[in-house]
């Protein structure tokens, strides 16, 4: 074999070299849950369905008392399909509050039946003002100011996580 013949082996085996997996790159296991980067919070993806169509959300989930209590304190963004949900396991009425919250939120009380019942739209920052849910909610989603009207959501609308 010639220098030319030895050469487009030795190029074709570069190549191949260069398409193969390399050992420093890691594919995230779609078992194990997404975690958001600033957070820490693990992420679930929350569906609101309506008759229009659906749109998902990635939600951080905040599902201990501590979560809970932090909620989106001191956050100053939230991107436009990010959101917080706050599981209930022993569904009752529910009172959300802005102290500490730079950001306006909407917040989006889901009944027993999961459907929406109420949403609290462009909460206002930094307020201790106490927002109701109407009856009692088996969670609550926190989604940017102004995006469940700019979606379209409304009471009546399914959601599931």
């Amino acid at each position: 074999m010639g220098c030319r013949g030895a050469g487009l082996i030795l190029g074709a085996i570069a190549l191949l070299a260069a398409c193969s997996p390399q050992g420093d790159t890691a594919v995230a296991d779609p078992a194990e849950p997404a975690i958001h980067a600033e957070s820490g919070n693990r992420i679930v993806p929350v569906v609101i369905s309506s008759g229009e169509g659906s749109h998902t959300f990635r939600a951080e989930l905040a599902d201990t008392p501590e979560l809970q209590r932090k909620g989106l304190m001191h956050r100053t963004r939230l991107g436009p399909d990010e959101a917080m949900l706050f599981p209930n396991d022993a569904p009752t009425a529910q009172a959300f509050w802005m102290k500490n919250t730079p950001i306006p939120l909407d917040i989006i009380f889901v009944g027993l039946d999961g459907r929406i019942t109420n949403i609290a739209a462009m909460a206002e920052p930094y307020s201790e003002q106490q927002i109701y849910s109407v009856g009692s909610a088996s969670a609550v989603l926190e989604v940017p100011g102004g995006r469940a009207a700019e979606l379209g959501i409304e009471p009546g609308d399914g959601v599931s996580w």
